[in-house]
């Protein structure tokens, strides 16, 4: 995970019912903080910005790796279209221009 970007594009995981995405989401990421080897970085955008306010049980997970010292960014124009600057609890505002750059350097895996 080390050498890797996590591209987050929405609150929930998979296609299904979006409770149980959101459910799943949690468990992804309550297992990647246990993980010894952490992504260099968690990208949000589009829906993914969600999963950084209190409306998701998954901010909380990404507050502790944000502890971890892992750099959980959210992209602004989707932070600013959701109007969810004031809800973050996790994250710190970002842009695809740095996103871009994270990529050029990292394999980007993306969630969706």
């Amino acid at each position: 995970m080390q050498n890797k970007i996590i591209f987050l594009t929405t609150d929930s995981m998979g296609n299904g019912d979006p409770g149980l995405g959101a459910q799943i989401l949690e468990t992804f990421f309550t297992l990647l903080k246990q993980r010894e080897q952490l992504p260099a970085a968690i990208f949000c955008a589009n829906r993914g910005v969600l999963a950084l306010t209190e409306l998701s049980l998954a901010s909380v997970h990404l507050k502790e790796l944000e502890g971890k010292g892992v750099p959980v960014l959210a992209c602004a124009t989707c932070v600013d279209y959701y109007d969810v600057r004031e809800r973050l609890t996790a994250g710190e505002i970002s842009s695809m221009g740095h996103f871009m750059e994270l990529a050029d350097k990292y394999e980007v895996m993306t969630l969706a």
